[in-house]
């Protein structure tokens, strides 16, 4: 694996240089961030030994893969502040939510090998959901290199598409709040029928992730639910209650909502 640099060493980046280097796919010496707060560059480098510098421009130099995870207001500044450094070589992989490739393009003031990258917080626990839209000058090994870096913190897709990151957006990047509501929601029920606290919070979350995991290792969720649903049972008395209560319209309509902001954002950002 190449050389790669963070702009902001936030909890994405953490996240990334965690991923990177638990799965083997590169060593601390091959990886450096910056950041504008002294205290999150001291926790990278005590935490996984990575360079840090204080200025962009030498992240920028060292690297060949440059991931900018700033939040997206800051982009257009690292960008100019950055791109006489920038040479063709580069690879830059824009995380910031809603901004277009367009706009990279305009900061940066010229052509390039830009991917851009929308990942999500679960992320943080190598348990990500990522796609990938690259640029027409990235090759496909190079996209394939930008897909290990995001494979090593969960399941990354491309998309050739730069229109359907609002809808990853939508689902993925704004899901893990709306699972988050279940989970409590859920947890929350079994308070209502007398569990303790922390037993209801805990089962609930299980619940969800051993079920998603099912999901993931190939069970489609309607196999999964009528295997749980037995005629004349509890689940499926539960099930009609989410139904006449409209959960799964709510949560189609939220996704949809979502994917429409992110889209108005974008717009927004011109």
């Amino acid at each position: 694996m190449k050389k790669i640099g963070f702009i902001g060493a936030g909890n994405m980046a953490e996240a990334l240089i965690k991923g990177l280097l638990s799965s083997g796919l590169t060593t601390c010496d091959s990886i450096i961030a910056s950041d504008v707060i002294p205290e999150r560059l001291d926790l990278v480098h005590s935490r996984y030994g990575v360079k840090i510098s204080k200025r962009n421009t030498e992240v920028v130099e060292f690297s060949d893969f440059i991931v900018i995870a700033v939040k997206p207001d800051t982009v257009e500044h690292v960008l100019r502040e950055t791109r006489e450094f920038i040479t063709q070589e580069k690879i830059i992989i824009s995380i910031a939510a809603g901004i277009r490739m367009s706009q990279i393009i305009s900061y940066l003031g010229k052509e390039g090998k830009i991917v851009r990258v929308m990942p999500n917080t679960p992320a943080l626990v190598l348990a990500g959901a990522s796609v990938l839209y690259p640029s027409p000058s990235v090759t496909q090994e190079e996209i394939e290199e930008v897909k290990r870096i995001f494979e090593a913190v969960g399941i990354t897709y491309i998309t050739q598409n730069e229109g359907l990151l609002n809808g990853v957006t939508g689902l993925s990047g704004s899901g893990p709040a709306f699972a988050a509501i279940f989970i409590e929601a859920l947890a929350d029920g079994g308070v209502k029928v007398g569990l303790p606290r922390d037993m209801a919070l805990r089962l609930a979350a299980q619940t969800v992730y051993g079920t998603a995991k099912m999901v993931l290792d190939g069970l489609h969720p309607a196999e999964l639910k009528d295997r749980v649903a037995s005629p004349g049972g509890t689940t499926i008395e539960g099930i009609k209650e989410l139904e006449s209560r409209g959960l799964r319209g709510g949560v189609i309509s939220a996704v949809e909502a979502a994917a429409r902001r992110s889209k108005e954002l974008a717009k927004e950002g011109k």
